[in-house]
């Protein structure tokens, strides 16, 4: 039977769908946008969510430490994807982003044969703070600038965010705190898991 804080990470898979519908299916975006970024949003706060009530109920569990880092994968990419197809996001980026992801899943996946269970650490956390902030940042960006008239406040955080603009400071910061945090934290699990490949190796 699911806890509650692996019930609420697999709901952020289910908010991943509800976004992939939304900017896929609508075809008015004054409309696909706006619940996009609550589906993305949710989906952000439900990775915090999940973690603390794990911690606070303890009730960590090898199925939230696994599914856990998964559903972060999966709304990322999924985010990523689509900027990348709407020019809000350099494509190289995203494949590194993406490749990253599917090699550390290897290395979770090797690991977990061997007995032991890879969980994010706390380069892994940032990496996936920084990411998840970029998407949110982009995507309230592009559903500000499919409204005519929006609230000042908006449209001044929308132009922080904006791929481009005398003003859009906060785009490259998390872009490239997202990239670094990402190489990073790859290249750390790369070498962490060097024994569990040598002893495949070793393996007759």
């Amino acid at each position: 039977m699911l806890n509650l804080p692996n019930s609420i990470t697999l709901t952020r898979i289910a908010l991943v769908v509800v976004f992939t519908i939304a900017i896929s299916v609508t075809p008015d975006y004054r409309v696909g946008y706006p619940v996009a970024l609550l589906a993305f949003l949710l989906a952000a706060f439900s990775d915090w969510l999940d973690g603390y009530l794990a911690r606070k109920l303890q009730e960590v569990t090898t199925f939230g430490k696994l599914i856990d880092p998964l559903a972060d994968k999966i709304a990322v990419s999924a985010a990523f994807i689509y900027l990348t197809s709407v020019d809000a996001c350099p494509a190289w980026a995203t494949i590194l982003i993406i490749t990253r992801e599917f090699l550390v899943t290897g290395i979770r996946q090797i690991a977990q044969e061997h007995g032991i269970i890879i969980a994010a650490d706390r380069t892994g956390k940032w990496k996936t703070a920084f990411q998840l902030a970029f998407c949110t940042g982009t995507l309230l960006y592009l559903t500000v600038k499919s409204y005519p008239n929006v609230a000042a406040p908006l449209v001044w955080l929308a132009e922080l965010c904006a791929p481009s603009g005398s003003h859009a400071w906060l785009y490259p910061l998390l872009l490239w705190g997202a990239i670094i945090l990402t190489a990073w934290s790859g290249i750390a699990y790369c070498i962490g898991a060097r024994k569990f490949l040598f002893r495949e190796r070793q393996q007759p």
